[in-house]
């Protein structure tokens, strides 16, 4: 590794323009975040950290004030943005400064589009490629907490050295495979995901079991979700702090009517009875009072065992372009994807791709996975 000089503090709005110009002239840069986010609906940005390739730096976001430069940074078409796993930093600078980073080139979904392995840690991943050892010891640090310990400030400036270091690495490799091209088509649907925001009236259809409620019941947990939705976002709480996702689907079944009963559902914290408890109850009487054309549809229940036969089939081709292409599987064919070409036509057919079957993969072997489902279907 090339020896960089000590990391710079960035703490005043005019040292972060003059650098953030200097940014734009650079081909890429490492980023990486620091945040607090346990109590919060929004993460707390506590560092920010970025590396040229030259040197690395350290801006305080508790000091600077003017985010303007930085914008025109992450936004620049022209420099690429470095970052491991990052869909929690687009949220901090989503927040921070209203801009995400684009273009961006995710190390951890390099590494699949490499075929070194899906989901890789950052600390893997450097001790794969860089055989650096990285410490941990400073992972659940207080990153709000002023000043920050020399050791937070050598262990921040540290991982962006080493994300630029990956890069260098790993870009040159992702361009010889020719998959350049996909990887940042995957990278920019992220960044747009990550940009949309949950609408509280439909907060209700990401609840886990919410497939085994009764329309009727859907109506109550519909009150219940888009209320949590709402009150998280406009108090800035966690949701869980609100009222936790395990109590909403009991919730609705039960619907208890008192007090006594609400803090007798499973896993209801006590403070929730205490604090929104009435609240609660009200929003229960709302739902019943929903009429009944006015009851959501049930939701789809999970694929059944019998459709295995046909996700094999069909995971098959994801993986024979794998191994062809050298892409981790898991990239190649995603597995709520397949699911999602499934429930186009279970159990008779005829299936269709789905709206979120998109671009390189649709290109790559939409035609031969419909082709195979409905040969499937067909078969006695």
């Amino acid at each position: 590794m090339t020896d960089l000089p000590e990391p710079l503090m960035i703490a005043r709005d005019a040292d972060l323009a003059h650098w953030c110009a200097h940014w734009l002239e650079r081909p890429f840069v490492a980023v990486d975040t620091e945040f607090e986010r346990t109590e919060t609906f929004f993460p707390i940005a506590g560092l920010i950290q970025v590396c040229d390739g030259e040197r690395a730096f350290l801006i305080d976001p508790l000091a600077v004030s003017d985010w303007s430069p930085l914008v025109e940074v992450l936004r620049s078409p022209g420099v690429i943005k470095v970052l491991h796993s990052c869909s929690e930093d687009i949220e901090v600078f989503l927040k921070l400064c209203g801009a995400a980073p684009a273009p961006l080139f995710d190390t951890q979904l390099a590494a699949a589009y490499l075929d070194m392995g899906f989901s890789v840690g950052y600390s893997r991943l450097v001790k794969s490629l860089l055989d650096v050892e990285l410490s941990n010891e400073e992972t659940r640090s207080n990153w709000l907490q002023r000043p920050l310990s020399a050791s937070q400030l050598s262990y921040a400036a540290a991982d962006a050295v080493y994300l630029a270091e990956l890069y260098r690495i790993m870009a040159p490799r992702i361009e010889a495979a020719g998959v350049t091209s996909w990887l940042l088509e995957d990278t920019a649907e992220q960044v747009a995901a990550a940009q949309r925001i949950q609408e509280p009236e439909t907060a209700y259809l990401n609840v886990k079991q919410a497939w085994r409620l009764k329309p009727e019941e859907l109506a109550v947990l519909k009150v219940l979700a888009s209320w949590r939705e709402r009150e998280a976002r406009e108090r800035d709480q966690a949701r869980n702090r609100m009222l936790r996702e395990r109590t909403l689907c009991p919730l609705a079944q039960r619907q208890p009517d008192n007090l006594q009963a609400l803090s007798r559902i499973e896993d209801m914290h006590p403070r929730t009875v205490r604090q929104h408890g009435n609240e609660i109850l009200e929003l229960i009487r709302q739902g019943r009072q929903v009429p009944a054309e006015a009851w959501p549809s049930r939701l789809p229940e999970p694929l059944p065992a019998d459709a295995n036969r046909l996700l094999k089939a069909l995971r098959k081709v994801g993986q024979r372009h794998a191994e062809r292409l050298g892409i981790a599987p898991e990239i190649v064919l995603r597995k709520k994807t397949l699911e999602a070409l499934v429930r186009t036509g279970y159990p008779t057919g005829p299936y269709s791709l789905p709206d979120e079957f998109i671009g390189w993969r649709r290109q790559l072997m939409g035609e031969e996975l419909l082709a195979i489902a409905n040969a499937e279907e067909m078969q006695p």
